[in-house]
């Protein structure tokens, strides 16, 4: 492409991003696609219509990481003209940018593709890999993977809608971020849309054998037929989930409200794609007790998905109004003192990834400066559990009637918008605190949002639930036999600080006793198996290497896998070599975003 004239361009505004949509954005989305399994790859053409803002714009940026672009258009698919076109230098983290060559009069741009077998935000599992007999293929867009599949501008600060065609495989059901089919289609044709503007890191895609069964007029479960009959019985309150959330923070404004239970590698618990949350069936434990991941994706269909954060800097806004939501969702639902023991295991999450990071460190502050970095770095406790301390200070300080007025107009006010944290500090200002005299000093937000660690003005955090454990668990210590503890009606929450509360050296022989009186090493309950697995590492209990390596070969969910293989490596004798060796045999089972953070820790497998 040949050097332009005309005016300097402006710097781009998302540091993870090449785009520059204050001179030319993307406002809609055509997206035609054919999914292919045998090639693991997805080809065809994006359409994009286009607002210019600059008029003398003779550039379109979009963001491409590991695409072949084969042919850009000017105009659509069928009547477009070809133009110019250039990927710029490869960023291991951002991609390429893909410059494209405007004339005056151009509304809208066509790029043919293809993606690569390995792309980042695809996942392709063989039919043993999943719980049925055919293959699958889903995608993970979040933070910045959505260019891994799709040329776009590869913002949560640029929002735009979507139509799609997307043709697969006739025995398999295709579904998106967007209006679904319940039903299979003979053809293997599926068409969606999208009429609410959403940035790409909530564009997504699966494909497989899958089944609906809807739970109310908007709710319903897709998931593969052999997983399809637990999880309605386990989602069975998602309704009341939904009508309680409009109770408290305004209505939902995406029409229906669909769950896909994704196979086993998925690598988050869940991701709140518009209409449509992936959840991994590690929270299907068979008594309700892990739906507080449901409600957290839910929450998100106001903090995230309604309100965005501008950047990934700015991810606690995100993330931090998302757990205080979560939360106040299962209080409604199941009562304070559930809600208290949630809040109680975020705070002891939060302390742990304190000590980890240093309570000085610039990550510890809710924003971050992630310029140059991955923004999966942002993806810690500080941003879920530091926000939602934030908010809980201003509930002790204000009253929950002010805040959730605050809260429930700011999501109405700024509805299909993004927010960053300047913004919202001085939003924050003139409808909170300017309104209670003296609010700001006691709350220093500047203190909360730019500085490490958490503020001595933080509400003390506390579970009497978790009190009567803890008092089981010194019992025991104390020498009760296991078989004699007051465990009845334990929720999962319960056993999950009943096993983190467990002395540092406990050895294989108690834990023998526990495993007898308790069957942890059999148990269906992937938190507690979590909970439980880098005990038995530590203490060298043989018995549980069988259910180890199962959870290993099986489980995708990163916030399992990292602290499981971290306590292997610093096992003593063959610790890391037996970490190194599992890895190896079970990262094929793994997706990339899992991957990139395990290949930092144990090194990348030369078989891999």
């Amino acid at each position: 492409m040949s050097a332009t004239s005309g005016p300097q361009p402006s710097a781009p505004t998302d540091p993870h991003s090449y785009s520059r949509p204050a001179e030319v954005s993307v406002r809609h989305l055509a997206l035609h696609l054919t999914v292919d399994f045998a090639t693991q790859t997805l080809a065809g053409h994006a359409t994009w219509q286009l607002t210019r803002s600059d008029a003398a714009a003779t550039e379109l940026l979009l963001d491409s990481r590991d695409l072949l672009i084969e042919e850009v258009l000017l105009g659509d698919a069928y009547n477009g003209t070809p133009t110019d076109f250039e990927l710029g230098p490869a960023n291991p983290v951002l991609g390429q940018a893909l410059r494209i060559v405007l004339r005056p009069d151009t509304t809208a741009v066509t790029v043919r593709y293809r993606t690569a077998p390995d792309a980042a935000a695809l996942q392709w599992l063989r039919p043993e890999q999943t719980a049925g007999t055919q293959p699958f293929l889903f995608t993970q867009s979040q933070a910045i993977l959505a260019r891994t599949w799709l040329p776009c501008q590869d913002s949560p600060g640029v929002r735009f809608t979507y139509e799609a065609q997307i043709t697969v495989p006739p025995q398999l059901l295709a579904l998106m971020s967007a209006s679904n089919p319940q039903q299979l289609r003979p053809d293997g044709r599926y068409h969606f849309r999208m009429e609410q503007p959403i940035p790409a890191y909530l564009m997504a895609l699966a494909v497989g054998d899958v089944q609906f069964e809807p739970l109310s007029g908007r709710t319903g479960v897709y998931a593969e037929p052999a997983t399809l009959p637990g999880a309605v019985d386990e989602f069975a309150d998602l309704e009341q989930m939904v009508a309680t959330a409009e109770e408290l923070y305004g209505p939902y404004r995406w029409e229906r409200y669909d769950l896909l239970v994704l196979p086993p590698s998925f690598p988050f618990g869940g991701m709140e794609n518009p209409r449509l949350t992936f959840v991994t069936p590690t929270i299907l434990a068979g008594d309700r007790s892990l739906t507080s991941l449901v409600a957290h994706e839910l929450a998100h269909s106001w903090s995230g998905n309604l309100v965005t954060n501008a950047t990934w800097n700015d991810f606690w806004l995100n993330e931090g109004f998302t757990v205080y939501f979560e939360r106040r969702i299962m209080e409604q639902l199941y009562g304070r003192p559930y809600a208290e023991m949630l809040q109680a295991l975020g705070h002891a999450e939060l302390l742990h990834t304190l000590a980890e990071l240093g309570p000085e460190s610039p990550d510890t502050h809710l924003y971050l400066n992630l310029a140059g970095r991955d923004p999966d770095e942002g993806l810690t406790d500080i941003a879920y559990e530091k926000g939602d301390y934030f908010l809980l200070t201003l509930e002790q300080l204000v009253g929950r009637p002010a805040l959730d007025t605050f809260i429930k107009e700011y999501f109405g006010g700024h509805a299909f918008q993004s927010m960053d944290t300047a913004s919202f500090l001085a939003y924050l200002r003139r409808e909170l605190l300017d309104r209670h005299p003296g609010l700001e000093a006691r709350i220093r937000p500047e203190a909360w949002i730019y500085g490490p660690g958490i503020p001595d003005n933080a509400p003390p955090v506390s579970s009497e639930r978790f009190a009567a454990v803890d008092a089981a668990g010194q019992s025991w210590q104390q020498g009760t036999p296991a078989s004699q503890l007051p465990t009845t009606n334990w929720s999962s929450h319960e056993w999950v600080r009943f096993l983190n509360q467990l002395p540092a050296d406990v050895g294989a022989t108690q834990l023998g006793e526990l495993d007898a009186a308790f069957g942890f090493t059999n148990s269906a309950n992937s938190e507690i198996l979590a909970a439980w697995l880098p005990r038995t590492i530590t203490a060298g209990y043989a018995p549980a290497d069988q259910a180890l390596h199962r959870f290993l070969t099986k489980v995708g969910r990163r916030k399992f896998l990292t602290p499981l293989y971290k306590e292997l490596l610093a096992a003593p004798a063959n610790g890391p070599a037996r970490a190194r060796r599992l890895y190896a045999e079970a990262r094929p089972n793994y997706h990339a975003v899992a991957t990139s953070t395990l290949d930092a820790l144990l090194g990348r497998p030369t078989n891999a």
